[in-house]
């Protein structure tokens, strides 16, 4: 589904922040990647979900060439793609519901598809009584469920999560990786990237390791 070959990234004309990068990623498969911070880990992740284009090197997604691609086919790309980001990235002015029906919306769903879909997923990850509130309104823990819940709800081929149980109690982040491990039985790609070394270790996929803009491969626990 993914591969890199030789990827680097530089930010303008400053030093590279990801160096020789190979990657492949087959359809239906589950990484972790760890580092510390500043080793890269959103910067690779950017490229992933197609926010920016290499520096240089190859980068194929789903087929398609992403450095010499044109700007048209991004957007059909992206609809493949769940991503939960570490600040959430969620509509101020919209509710619960509305960000997370979001995705079928766009996808064209039949509404009462997405109504049933969406209250579902709430009530599981908790939020079942938060429907109609808007995000200036809830904590982190909550901004947190509902990201991961629009990333999920339609089952996208590759969900990309950056630090998706950072502000979760343990029994939510439980909770939540054992729907990211549903979601991959289904098929979906899977790369989370955790600063929690304990994730690796309870829920046994490969690791991919960053350290100052270069990746490694770690056995599987």
């Amino acid at each position: 589904m993914i591969r890199f070959e030789n990827v680097g990234l530089r930010y303008g004309s400053g030093p590279e922040v990801l160096h020789d990068v190979e990657l492949s990623l087959e359809s239906g498969s589950y990484h972790f990647l760890v580092g510390p911070s500043g080793a890269g880990k959103s910067s690779l992740l950017s490229l992933l979900y197609l926010a920016r284009r290499p520096t240089r090197g190859l980068v194929t997604m789903f087929g398609q060439d992403i450095a010499s691609a044109p700007r048209s086919v991004f957007p059909g790309l992206r609809r493949r793609i769940g991503v939960v980001f570490q600040d959430y990235h969620l509509l101020d002015h919209l509710t619960t519901f509305d960000n997370v029906a979001l995705p079928l919306r766009v996808a064209g769903a039949a509404p009462g598809q997405i109504r049933d879909h969406v209250l579902q997923l709430l009530e599981w990850v908790g939020l079942g009584d938060k429907v109609d509130v808007q995000p200036p309104f809830m904590s982190g823990g909550e901004k947190q469920r509902v990201a991961v819940a629009r990333a999920v709800i339609g089952q996208p081929d590759l969900l990309l999560a950056d630090e998706p149980t950072g502000n979760l109690d343990e029994a939510m982040a439980e909770r939540l990786m054992r729907l990211f491990e549903e979601l991959n039985r289904q098929g979906t790609t899977l790369l989370i990237a955790t600063h929690d070394t304990s994730l690796p270790r309870r829920f046994l996929h490969p690791v991919l390791r960053l350290d100052q803009g270069e990746l490694g491969h770690e056995a599987t626990p």
